[in-house]
């Protein structure tokens, strides 16, 4: 009796293999649809635009971002991609791009003094080649065009550009060009 009873039910699955498939795959599909649509549902869309300020004003760019081409550091004698954009102005006003938290303030002999922001979305702003007198200190909160420096000639990598920001800005740790962010070009 129960050898019966199994071989109906092989012949069953024999007959109707086909349609036992679709209907798994069809489950199957559903299934994930479903739980993307859940997960979808549950992560809210951010409706905050963030709203870049200049790192500084009446400035003019006088190195550009490059990740692709090399450019010729006069001062080190040498070839290198810069991920950083260079701005010079008369007002050596250094100001954040956008709200965050100060996560560093250091010095090191080729970027001179420098300061560490980290914004929301996974932005980083660095500010380097500033005055020793810096405004802020790590942990310190700051508003999208607050004051937090003075240009100046402390890069000593950078020496041939005189006083000046160099610039870096990074998301999710990469570096990108400030450029696709900030209206540099129409400072």
């Amino acid at each position: 009796m129960e050898i019966e009873k199994k071989n109906r039910f092989i012949e069953f699955v024999k007959n109707y293999a086909m349609y036992i498939a679709v209907a798994l795959v069809i489950f199957a599909v559903a299934l994930t649809f479903s739980i993307v649509a859940a997960v979808n549902a549950s992560v809210p869309a951010s409706t905050n635009r963030m709203e870049f300020q200049l790192p500084m004003t009446n400035a003019t760019i006088i190195k550009d971002f490059s990740n692709t081409e090399l450019q010729n550091n006069e001062t080190l004698n040498q070839w290198e991609a810069h991920l950083a954009v260079d701005l010079a102005g008369q007002d050596g006003d250094v100001f954040a791009i956008l709200d965050g938290t100060v996560t560093k303030v250091d010095y090191s002999f080729l970027d001179g003094y420098t300061i560490t922001l980290t914004h929301e979305s996974g932005f980083e702003s660095k500010y380097s080649s500033l005055k020793e007198e810096v405004l802020v200190k790590e942990g310190d909160k700051v508003k999208a065009g607050d004051k937090i420096g003075v240009v100046s000639t402390s890069a000593s990598g950078e020496l041939d550009l005189g006083e000046h920001l160099h610039f870096c800005l990074k998301l999710n740790n990469a570096f990108v060009d400030p450029n696709d962010y900030l209206d540099l070009q129409q400072k």
